[in-house]
């Protein structure tokens, strides 16, 4: 039986930052040799975004006077849940106004995740930038932790271990995205998301943060056009690579518009962009990632389905 005070304690939005920080601190444990401890109570495979994270938690540990401004990584396999992560730094380029540092992620021996990043020192320069697009503020819009509470009697005791658990991002849905719907819609969505509490005065941690959450809604946009979703039988999605460039300054525990789009998928594979803003309509990071989609038959449905929730939940709201 669960303990009432830690369910509690897990609710309190302090806690769950205080938790987030703890995940995104790597241990050094030898010169650009670091240790990404797990999730607790992390179940199966690793979520990208923590492992992008860590990644550059790690890489942020060997250069103090630059930020990063852009990151690439690719997915080599799944992480698991419950064991460390060890993040390999190659120290590639320290030059007077950019560095570059290679990370290599490693499970049981085995890389998981390879990332390139650059660092750059700050300087003035031409700018320019996309518009925010006109959306609601997040205060007129539901939490997407809210949302699934109030269907809490319509979900099963699978979906709603997934769609209940408390999290330290916040997300609030620009229109709702419900996992159960298999009605298409154009490939585009966006979301206000934040940490749920306030973090400390660390740029670093801001943008591991920013960069934890840029993994999270962007994935499934490509599914949108095709009634799909990680709830699917037989639907395998994972994501395969993951850009993230940070064009300027900006706080994670303060709202941020996370706009999405899919223009392209084929070929088992569908393709997602994303643009960062915050509330006073700046542009301070864009995102891009493939990941997989691939059908595959369902042989028994009553084995590979999930447990099947309401069915007024089909609907997309």
């Amino acid at each position: 039986m669960s303990d009432p005070s830690t369910e509690a304690a897990a609710l309190d939005p302090e806690a769950l930052v205080a938790r987030l920080i703890t995940l995104l601190t790597v241990e050094e444990i030898d010169t650009d040799l670091y240790r990404g401890a797990p999730l607790p109570g992390g179940k199966g495979r690793v979520f990208g975004g923590q492992v992008i994270a860590q990644a550059l938690q790690a890489a942020q540990q060997t250069i103090a006077d630059r930020p990063v401004h852009s990151l690439h990584a690719y997915f080599m396999r799944p992480g698991e849940e419950g064991l460390p992560i060890v993040y390999q730094i190659a120290r590639d380029h320290d030059g007077k106004s950019f560095a570059t540092r290679r990370v290599i992620a490693s499970q049981h021996g085995r890389p998981i995740l390879n990332m390139l990043l650059s660092f750059q020192a700050p300087e003035d320069g031409l700018e320019h930038h996309d518009p925010m697009p006109d959306v609601p503020d997040p205060e007129s819009l539901t939490s997407e932790a809210d949302y699934w509470r109030a269907r809490a009697d319509r979900l099963s005791a699978g979906a709603a271990g997934q769609l209940l658990r408390p999290r330290p991002i916040e997300i609030r849905h620009l229109e709702a995205r419900s996992p159960f719907s298999t009605r298409p819609r154009p490939p585009r969505a966006g979301s206000w998301f934040r940490a749920v509490g306030a973090l400390p005065e660390d740029p670093g941690m801001h943008r591991a943060i920013l960069a934890f959450a840029s993994d999270m809604t962007l994935l499934g946009t490509s599914n949108m056009p095709h009634g799909v979703s990680y709830m699917t039988p037989g639907f395998q999605s994972a994501s395969l690579d993951h850009a993230l460039w940070i064009h300027a300054p900006f706080r994670a525990d303060d709202w941020l518009l996370y706009m999405t789009d899919s223009p392209w998928a084929g070929g088992a594979r569908g393709f997602n962009r994303g643009q960062i803003f915050t509330r006073d309509g700046r542009l301070v990071a864009s995102v891009a990632q493939e990941g997989l989609m691939r059908m595959r038959p369902v042989v028994d449905p009553d084995l590979a389905a999930p447990e099947p929730p309401h069915p007024d939940l089909r609907s997309p709201s």
